[in-house]
């Protein structure tokens, strides 16, 4: 079972990162360019799931938490912790939650992005694919880097007949100013 939960306000954003991890800047002479950190400064990797492209840094993850929205809206300087779903049981509900910071800002200062989302079965057939939905729209109010939550939120619960397997989650993030598309990928195994 799959549900779109769209959050109709403005997505909230946070100075310090999902799972201690901070994006910044790599120097004053690569400003445009962004780089994963990790909670102390050092760089962390970057992976299918965690990217950046042209200075946009994006970011797809699944969580278990159920009260993941209560999570995200604490203050700014709060982290969040998520559990991170990497096996979940049918009937078990997760949230692909996209993350994202740096979008290019038009003359008007906002930033507009969409995202073209996938959830593939283990065999590569498509139980989900939404092309061109709103991401984010309007100004970023603070720094640019500060992360922000994407507006489609994902709901998955596996039913009975649904294969289990590793499921694989596909998002374009696409900012509409910079005309760049940052690909991630993320999966889980629906046991």
């Amino acid at each position: 079972m799959l549900g779109l939960l769209n959050i109709r306000k403005p997505p909230r954003m946070k100075t310090p990162a999902i799972c201690l991890i901070a994006l910044a800047l790599m120097s004053a002479a690569s400003a445009q360019t962004a780089v994963w950190k990790d909670k102390d400064g050092n760089p962390v990797p970057e992976t299918e799931a965690r990217r950046s492209l042209n200075g946009l840094a994006g970011s797809v993850f699944i969580t278990s938490d159920a009260d993941w929205r209560e999570k995200w809206n604490t203050p700014a300087q709060t982290t969040p912790q998520f559990t991170e779903a990497k096996s979940v049981p049918k009937g078990k509900q997760v949230f692909i939650l996209t993350l994202f910071a740096n979008p290019k800002l038009d003359a008007g200062g906002k930033a507009d992005l969409a995202c073209d989302i996938d959830l593939l079965k283990p065999d590569g057939s498509s139980a989900m694919h939404q092309a061109d939905v709103m991401c984010y729209q309007g100004a970023t109010p603070g720094s640019p880097y500060n992360m922000r939550l994407s507006a489609p939120v994902i709901g998955f619960s596996g039913d009975a007949d649904d294969p289990a397997g590793v499921w694989t989650v596909r998002v374009a993030l696409k900012d509409k100013v910079a005309n760049t598309v940052l690909p991630l990928k993320t999966s889980f195994i629906l046991e």
